[in-house]
């Protein structure tokens, strides 16, 4: 866990600021898991050049989740369980359980080629390469950059050039960095091409499979692609590094698996409930989502999937490491998206989860934020 040493009137401020720290919206009694998650966040407040973060974390089926600071910079409002956050490449691992769902409808299969679910020049320039198949996709070793060279967009419409034609323009005139299933380098261009495939396969557009499959189940109503003009008022506001505020932009309708989605913690929660329970009808598909297929060991090369803690293995999305003396077996996953950095991560076998974000491109912040979290999240399952 983050280790600071407090001395003098900071110790007195600190200890000031987690007095008045209020848990936010959702009623429980675990007053054990009030104090750790108000206890961390303060200190990640302190510690971080962020106008404002949210932490909450779940424990034995109890949920607690607190605000710090400000929804933007000098606003005075305190974010809250509901405060709407962009999750950035979070979204991964909401494409990995859309496909882990597909899998167990038998729509498609892990190893099946992508080529077979894209039609039209997208599918047709797939098919110019060796098979990737959706596995390779979702375990970021199918051999694609990270992201597509493309024209530039209008400020208020930055991704609007990340389109399908660029994807196959791409995929037209280049070749795969590696053979797909031999290393490992994270792409978003990968997982656009899932959630492409994932809507072919289950006929209908993506956005409407993921409600559909998982929100809608789960009363996630704050999560999805599109900001509702109703809940504007409750928008977590982005900040560059020089601490500016950033407009809130789209997502446009191609970056549904790498990093779109929309979100609270209140939702994000309740999916970890979901993601925590052992039962129901869901349970073939936790048990596909929850599973490893790809082991670091036997990688020809590993690039960029460290940030968060070191990459032992890579599930649909979930990027697993694996218990130690330290920590439990977890599955985690990081997202940042237009001044916004968040991070999620659970223990299956001990019930436990984490989730935090803060509205301020910081790299170092970043670094404190996921190990605070992770070693939390460890505390909280008993390590």
């Amino acid at each position: 866990m983050l280790k600071v040493n407090f001395t003098g009137s900071l110790k007195a401020v600190a200890l000031g600021w987690l007095v008045c720290s209020t848990p936010m919206s959702i009623a429980h009694a675990d007053a054990l898991l009030d104090e750790a998650v108000a206890f961390n966040g303060t200190i990640l407040h302190l510690q971080s050049d962020a106008p404002g973060l949210i932490l909450g974390a779940v424990r034995g089926g109890e949920t607690s989740i607190m605000g710090f600071g400000e929804t933007q910079l000098g606003n005075g409002i305190t974010p809250d369980a509901d405060t709407i956050l962009r999750i950035g490449s979070i979204t991964k691992v909401f494409a990995g359980e859309m496909l882990a769902h597909a899998v167990a409808r038998g729509e498609v299969g892990f190893t099946d080629p992508v080529g077979g679910y894209l039609h039209g020049r997208l599918g047709e320039a797939v098919a110019k390469h060796p098979p990737i198949r959706l596995i390779d996709l979702v375990t970021h070793s199918a051999g694609l950059p990270r992201e597509v060279p493309r024209a530039e967009s209008p400020p208020k419409d930055p991704f609007a050039t990340i389109t399908h034609d660029a994807f196959a323009k791409w995929l037209e005139t280049e070749q795969l960095q590696f053979e797909p299933g031999s290393s490992i380098a994270y792409s978003n261009f990968g997982f656009d091409l899932l959630s492409a495939a994932l809507s072919d396969a289950g006929g209908m557009p993506y956005a409407d499979l993921l409600d559909e499959r998982i929100t809608r189940p789960l009363d996630m109503t704050d999560t999805g692609f599109d900001l509702i003009e109703a809940t504007a008022d409750r928008l977590m506001t982005g900040h560059a590094p020089d601490g500016s505020p950033l407009p809130d932009v789209p997502s446009g309708s191609v970056i549904t698996g790498s990093g779109g989605l929309r979100s609270t913690a209140s939702d994000l929660l309740r999916w970890m409930q979901w993601h925590l329970d052992h039962g129901g009808p869901d349970k073939e598909v936790r048990f596909l989502d929850h599973a490893v297929y790809v082991q670091r060991d036997g990688m020809k090369t590993v690039l960029a999937m460290d940030e968060s803690g070191r990459m032992d293995a890579m599930g649909l999305g979930w990027v697993a490491m694996a218990s130690d003396a330290e920590r439990p077996f977890v599955l985690q996953k990081a997202g940042a998206l237009q001044g916004q950095m968040s991070y999620i991560a659970f223990a299956p076998e001990h019930g436990t989860a984490v989730f935090v974000s803060m509205n301020q491109f910081d790299f170092a912040s970043a670094y404190a934020m996921t190990e605070l979290a992770n070693g939390l999240l460890a505390n909280l399952s008993g390590y």
